[in-house]
């Protein structure tokens, strides 16, 4: 997947929302009921390395592979950052995607649960 793939995937989840972030931060974040679930970063040098957060296992397994990295100031919360997203197969990037959303929709109160799933 390109960034671009990457970008209308995460936008195609049910409830998503992006926002952009200038300078200093420069960061494209993706929130599921003000949870974030997903984020790029838009500037250089780090210019599209994509964030997701992952179970602590993935964590380890992930981070001791070559092009990704635990994600900076976010780590200690399980977050890796992929530098090249085009590197993991598509199925593979999906599915951290996805688990990154639905452990992001978990902490979400159900009053706020049952309205994502009733407005879309």
């Amino acid at each position: 997947m390109t960034p671009d793939d990457v970008k209308q995937y995460c936008s195609r989840l049910l409830g998503s929302e992006s926002k952009l972030s200038g300078a200093p931060a420069n960061i494209l974040t993706y929130k599921i009921g003000g949870k974030k679930f997903a984020y790029f970063k838009t500037s250089e040098p780090e210019q599209w390395r994509f964030s997701v957060r992952v179970t602590p296992e993935q964590y380890l397994e992930l981070t001791d592979q070559p092009g990704i990295k635990p994600a900076r100031y976010m780590h200690r919360f399980h977050w890796i950052s992929i530098v090249h997203v085009a590197q993991l197969p598509d199925d593979y990037l999906q599915l951290l995607i996805e688990d990154s959303y639905t452990r992001a929709f978990n902490t979400l109160s159900k009053k706020v649960r049952e309205a994502i799933i009733n407005n879309e």
